[in-house]
């Protein structure tokens, strides 16, 4: 072997002394026959903080390699001729090796031949073949050299890698009846690996078939002990099933003096039934003996108490009004299993002839086939080994025994004749669809079954139905205390958090809760803290085998391609939650089609659907907690290139509504224009109708997110264009914090790009925003520059409106004989150019000010011309607030006294008012 990197990282003779060469070498070896970027080798040798000459000292590295690899081969040959194998290639090196060179290479084809020899039930040949691979291991993976990112994660793998060839060898070597020679090694690999169940599983049926069974129950409580003190779970079903088993002196478990057929139960099978004792011919006929055949339920089951009732008050039901078939459907890891399980065991007296939960899935998680799933529960009600009957049955039959029917309608009368009159409960675990159950109720129409799905199952006939929803939260913190410990216990606010970001689903409460047992070092608000960023939370949910993204993948790709896209499309939708014409615009299709694209992943449990009476759109919908990030990442993953242009269009879809009900609100707000018209499928009209305010409220929230969305991607003008559509919104509801935030974002934009216009229409936007915080000089400075931005630029009617805004900025500061003036200018400006808005607020700022100074029948002729004024640009809002204002005033004249002596305050905007006329009236004086 010339090359070694499962041990001590070595070539045949001139292995580099140097740690950081060995490192170079060791992460090309691993890589083998792949090209190795230079960025991952300086990221591998110096982690985040590389010196500035890496790239230079990286090459010398390269350097001394080669000369050691020809020093090897006795070439003379200069490092780039023919026989060196450490190549340049862009944008790195590539290590060329032949297969027999490098030990990785050889162990993996070692491992391929021992598994497959093992899938075809040569153990003999499997036991050589992973012997052989595990005879190349000298020590640790990747020993002797210093561990950054990619090493670390390569050394992980492959001693993973060992670790299950290991224990396939030792399953291969049990089917010899090997037992007696590996109660020896088996005791040392336990004590070694305390948490790996299935050594522990291998080592409870070799000292079983060695005559120690008093041994074999002793290991069990050894590994739960281990188990709960250091993750705090119980044993998993593999193992505290064999437990069972052993207590009850299993005869199957014992060795019978030749290879058996079937997989050696606990080593590495959850759901073999244990076979009769050989003798005579066994036949499916009645059986009196009850058929139990579950898992053990959750010791720290918490909450779904309603439930539970539920499903108890169905199965108690009177057997003779037809099937008591309850379905229970809801998203990945809500926990339906454990509540199936439960259920099966608190009613085990009401059924004496078995209980037996049969997986609709194989370990690939494909559908098994309804024979499959019927053979299965046969097997399970007490029948021998089937053959024939198709994926997810075992082959061979056992001495003794008859083999089962190979057609599904000779199995469904089998059945239906082994469960006839039987008080039973069957439990079908995670099914998959209608047409896979369909056959196998309809042969079980005496017993009572509990049906899990992550799908409704809608279309089953005479059954009922119960969805898991996420747990309320009081259960949610119980369940996290409970597998937590007393340091969640000891943090009520920390586990409401946890409790809250692992969207009180079950399951990821219960890895979230385990990950914080097994890491002693660690508190509850620790934990929290690492779920807090939303990208990286799946990641921090997992722990060994449990792993809350690869459960919610599974329900991702259970979706057809088209479903699985739109699952990925809308990862970028606004958050809480987003309207239809969000889904048309990021999924690029008509109303229609996106409606049943989103209502099939609804039915998926892949989307929220909630209904919202009073809105514009009375369904709303949302991505389940933990589901949008998943969506982010396949997105990023698997499309990459659609990501952007869903955004886009979305962003474009906000500007195009928000523009309509902007101008439905305030008829001649400066707002900026944009060249693309919304995307194909979203009307306005129809969107917005007559309540622009109201779809404002509804989609505050996503429009905000919008314009930081357009800053990300760099698409200054669309950022502007949101942002200035808002504004007038923003304005009427105070909304001061979000219009900060999004124009500050667009004024970097409009500066980024060189946009001039939009520069000056978002820096006046920001001076009505420091107006109505009272910051009245900070608002002129911003009316001063973006007027000095609109004449460059040669909008002379946008500047005489920046005018009449610093006016209002004057009148503020009590400043009323300069504010006078202003407003005269900007009236000069507007009048000429027929702008209406610029005009309705130029006279009504010559109103106030004639108010303020006791001129009271000129304040209100001023107020009526801005009532016509604003009448005539279409502008409902100034329309009413001249209205108002002008009666307000008539009022005054007519009660004879001086109006701008009322203590009532000004009306200076609609819906803004001042506070201080009087003392402004003393200083006009």
């Amino acid at each position: 072997m010339r090359y070694r990197v499962l041990g001590p990282v070595r070539m045949m003779s001139r292995t580099p002394s140097a740690a950081k060469p060995r490192s170079v070498l060791a992460t090309l070896l691993v890589r083998h026959d792949t090209v190795v970027s230079t960025h991952t080798l300086i990221d591998e040798l110096w982690g985040a903080e590389p010196p500035r000459t890496a790239t230079t000292t990286l090459q010398v590295y390269v350097s001394q390699l080669r000369k050691a690899l020809l020093a090897e081969t006795g070439e003379a040959a200069a490092a780039t001729g023919p026989a060196q194998p450490l190549l340049t290639r862009a944008p790195g090196y590539l290590m060329q090796t032949a297969p027999e060179e490098l030990d990785l290479a050889v162990f993996e084809s070692l491992r391929a031949e021992g598994r497959a020899a093992y899938g075809r039930r040569e153990y003999e040949a499997a036991s050589r073949a992973l012997s052989r691979a595990l005879g190349l291991w000298t020590g640790p993976a990747l020993s002797g050299i210093p561990h950054g990112p990619s090493l670390e994660t390569s050394a992980i793998r492959l001693n993973e890698l060992r670790a299950e060839v290991l224990e396939q060898r030792i399953s291969a070597e049990l089917r010899l009846g090997r037992h007696h020679e590996l109660v020896g090694e088996l005791m040392a690999l336990a004590h070694e690996h305390p948490l790996r169940e299935t050594l522990r599983c291998h080592l409870m049926v070799a000292l079983y078939r060695a005559g120690r069974q008093s041994d074999a129950l002793q290991v069990y409580h050894q590994a739960r002990r281990s188990l709960v003190d250091e993750l705090g779970v119980e044993p998993g079903p593999v193992l505290s099933r064999l437990h069972e088993r052993v207590l009850a002196s299993d005869p199957s478990l014992a060795w019978h003096g030749e290879p058996e057929p079937r997989p050696v139960p606990g080593g590495g099978s959850d759901d073999r039934p244990a076979n009769p004792p050989t003798g005579s011919p066994t036949r499916y006929g009645r059986d009196a003996r009850p058929a139990v055949w579950l898992p053990p339920a959750v010791a720290d089951f918490t909450g779904r108490e309603d439930q539970l009732a539920f499903g108890e008050r169905l199965l108690a039901g009177d057997p003779s009004g037809g099937n008591r078939v309850l379905v229970l459907s809801g998203r990945a890891g809500a926990g339906k299993t454990a509540l199936a399980v439960r259920l099966a065991h608190h009613t085990a007296d009401r059924f004496p002839g078995g209980r037996v939960l049969v997986r609709l899935r194989n370990t690939d998680g494909r559908a098994v086939e309804p024979r499959a799933v019927m053979a299965t529960l046969l097997r399970r009600l007490g029948g021998p080994l089937a053959t024939g009957t198709g994926a997810g049955t075992d082959s061979g039959t056992a001495p003794g025994t008859e083999p089962l029917p190979p057609s599904e309608t000779e199995l469904a009368e089998l059945l239906h004749e082994r469960t006839k009159g039987r008080a039973m409960l069957l439990v079908l675990d995670d099914a998959v669809s209608e047409a896979q159950v369909r056959p196998v109720l309809s042969a079980v129409p005496d017993s009572a079954v509990i049906l899990t799905s992550r799908h409704r199952l809608g279309a089953l006939e005479s059954v009922r139905h119960l969805t898991l929803d996420v747990l309320p939260l009081r259960e949610a913190e119980a369940l996290l205390t409970a597998c937590g410990g007393p340091r969640m216990r000891d943090a009520p606010e920390a586990a409401g958090e946890i409790a809250r970001l692992c969207g009180r689903l079950p399951l990821a409460l219960r890895v979230a809760a385990a990950g914080l047992a097994a890491h002693p070092h660690w508190t509850a608000a620790g934990l929290a803290q690492r779920l807090r960023n939303e990208r990286t939370r799946l990641a921090a949910l997992a722990l060994g085998d449990l792993d809350v993204r690869g459960t919610l993948l599974t329900a991702y790709h259970d979706m057809g391609e088209e479903a699985r896209r739109a699952f990925r499309i809308l990862g970028p939708a606004a958050l809480p939650d987003f309207a239809p014409w969000t889904a048309t615009a990021l999924l690029a299709t008509d109303p229609a089609e996106a409606e049943r694209l989103t209502e099939e992943l609804v039915r998926a449990h892949l989307l929220e659907a909630r209904r919202r009476p009073g809105r514009l759109a009375p369904v709303r919908y949302s991505f389940p907690a933990l589901l949008r990030p998943l969506a982010l990442e396949v997105l990023a993953e698997e499309s990459p290139q659609e990501g952007p242009a869903a955004v886009e269009r979305l962003c474009r879809a906000f500007l195009a509504l928000a523009r309509h009900a902007d101008a439905r609100m305030a008829p001649g707000r400066d707002r900026l224009a944009y060249e693309a018209g919304p995307p194909p499928g979203i009307s306005p009209e129809e969107v917005v109708g007559n309540a622009p305010l109201q779809w404002f409220q509804e989609e505050c929230a996503g429009l905000s997110e919008a314009v930081r969305q357009a800053h990300a991607a760099g698409w200054w003008r669309l950022c502007c264009s949101l942002a200035s559509a808002a504004a007038g919104y923003y304005e009427a509801g105070a909304l001061w914090d979000v219009w900060e935030a999004t124009h500050d974002l667009a004024l970097d934009a409009a500066r980024r790009s060189g946009d001039v216009h939009a520069e000056a229409v978002i820096l006046r936007s920001l001076g009505d925003l420091a107006w109505q915080r009272h910051q009245a000089a900070l608002a002129t400075e911003r009316y001063r520059l973006a007027r000095e931005l609109f004449t460059r630029h040669g909008d002379e009617v946008a500047a005489g409106r920046c005018l009449s805004a610093e006016a209002d900025a004057l009148l503020a500061l009590g400043q009323v004989a300069r504010a006078g003036p202003a407003y005269a200018r900007a009236l000069s400006v507007s009048r000429p150019a027929d702008d209406a808005r610029g005009s309705a607020e130029s006279l009504r700022g010559l109103a106030l000010v004639a108010q303020c100074e006791g001129r009271h029948e000129e304040a209100l002729a001023r107020m009526e011309e801005c009532e016509s004024a604003a009448r005539s640009g279409g502008d409902h809002r100034w329309t009413a607030y001249a209205s108002r204002t002008a009666s307000a005033l008539r009022i005054a004249l007519a009660a004879g006294g001086p109006a701008g002596e009322s203590p009532v305050p000004l009306e200076v905007r609609p819906g803004v008012w001042l506070f201080h006329p009087s003392r402004a009236v003393g200083q006009a004086a």
